[in-house]
């Protein structure tokens, strides 16, 4: 399959260090397909009660969820997979796979065909916190193949994340 000009960024990092944002930026000058493996966690849980709150309590509930979904039959996983091959269909340029779990980014990395390169987002200039679950707390435990610091203030910060995503996009594009 030809995956000429496409790349898959498993981004990863602490709740409010912007990743959001970031892909926020890359879609203002790139095509991109921004998904996350706890979306279909996240359906289920609204459908029963949950109402998006972001406490340390729900995303341990969040995160307790995936983890069985992921155990039953891998739905976080499956859901990735059917969005990387409409991803490889499209016209998209980058699809960012936000996967919290190193064995998960793991998982999905052996399943995808194409350029696959791991980015961790810090900010240097904000406070750690930890959310009390597994799959939040350790995301600096995994080897990414790239880190960005993110502490930047906003207006500097989207110039400076395109000049660091274009260094990484020539980089698998001279593999």
């Amino acid at each position: 399959m030809e995956h000429s000009g496409k790349v898959l960024i498993i981004i990863n990092g602490r709740g409010g260090v912007g990743k959001d944002t970031l892909c926020e930026f890359a879609a203002r000058n790139y095509r991109v397909r921004n998904v996350s493996s706890i979306t279909p966690i996240k359906e289920i849980a609204a459908a029963n009660g949950w109402k998006g709150e972001k406490t340390p309590k729900a995303r341990k509930f969040l995160a307790d969820l995936k983890d069985a979904f992921t155990q039953y039959n891998d739905l976080p996983t499956s859901y990735l997979l059917r969005q990387y091959q409409e991803f490889l269909a499209g016209n998209e340029q980058i699809m960012f796979a936000h996967i919290r779990e190193g064995r998960e980014i793991d998982k999905l990395k052996q399943q995808v065909s194409g350029p696959v390169i791991t980015l961790l987002v810090q900010s240097s200039c904000r406070q750690l916190r930890n959310w009390g679950n597994t799959s939040d707390d350790q995301v600096d435990q995994y080897p990414y193949d790239q880190i960005y610091d993110n502490s930047k203030p906003l207006k500097a910060a989207e110039e400076d994340f395109l000049a660091f995503l274009k260094n990484v996009l020539e980089e698998v594009e001279n593999r």
